[in-house]
This record gives C-alpha cells, structure tokens and sequence, in this order.
C-alpha cells in the first residue's frame, strides 16, 4: 500500500486572519446630519489560492457600500483570510471543501469585523445576512457548464 492509500484525509485551520480591511467616509462629516436610512449594497466573493501542497489560503471578500440621499455614507470592504491544510483529500472533494467549508469557516469573522469597522465609523451596526457558500458554488459550477455548452 502506498502512503496516500493508508493515509486518513484530514481537514484542518492554520490561520484565520484579516488580509485587507478598509473604511471610507467620502461625505463626512454630512453625512452624519442626514435622517434618512441608508440603502445598503452587499457583494460577497470567495477565491482560493494553494500556497504549497496540501496548503490553501482561502479569502472571502465582503464590500458594503451605504448610500443616502445620493451621497455615499460609507463604504467598507473587508478580506477575512484563512490558511487551510488538506491531506488525504480525493482530488473532487477539495474544490468544493475550498469553496464552500472554508468560507463557512471564515463568514461569522468577517461578519464581526464589518459590523465593528461601521460602528468605529459612526454609524449603527450592518449585520450581514446568513449567505449560503454550497449555493453560490452550485450556481457558478452551473454557469461554468453552461458557458462551455455555448458554441464559440
């Protein structure tokens, strides 16, 4: 038997960490004399990087930008970082394990440090809604296998 026969896969964290964080306050300090509520754009990305084998970093990005009465109140955009190992994995399970439990992983973390970052800012707290990885997953494998149908 070989080592990679005999050998358990296992899954596990090295680092969670902040990769990039940001806070702008284009408007300030007017946007502060401002009533109205805010409408607020969410966009939420995911990417995986292998660092050495077995070694992934996986980043998950999310951007809130606040607008009000045509102005930008806010705009914040965090990058929640995590090194991850894999060993043993069959070559079908890392994709989705890299796409879809590592930023399961790293989402509460960079749901805290976007609603901390706004309140440092002055405004009240943005609690990010529950997103779900495996279906963003689903829907670009789907989009993936859709483009490669279309002819050229």
């Amino acid at each position: 038997m070989t080592e990679t026969q005999t050998q358990q896969p296992s899954f596990q964290i090295e680092k969670i960490y902040v990769k990039d964080l940001s806070l702008e306050l284009p408007n300030a300090p007017q946007v502060f004399l401002q009533s109205e509520t805010p409408q607020l754009d969410v966009q939420i990305n995911n990417e995986a990087t292998m660092l050495a084998e077995g070694m992934f970093e996986v980043v998950v990005t999310v951007t809130v930008t606040a607008r009000g009465a045509d102005k930008t109140l806010f705009l914040v955009e965090a990058a929640q970082a995590g090194i991850f190992t894999l060993r043993g994995m069959p070559e079908a399970e890392i994709e989705p394990l890299l796409a879809i439990a590592c930023p399961n992983i790293l989402y509460p973390y960079v749901r805290e440090t976007v609603s901390d970052l706004v309140v440092r800012g002055g405004f009240p707290p943005v609690l990010l809604a529950p997103v779900s990885f495996e279906a963003l997953y689903m829907q670009r494998q789907q989009q993936i296998a859709d483009a490669a149908q279309q002819p050229s």
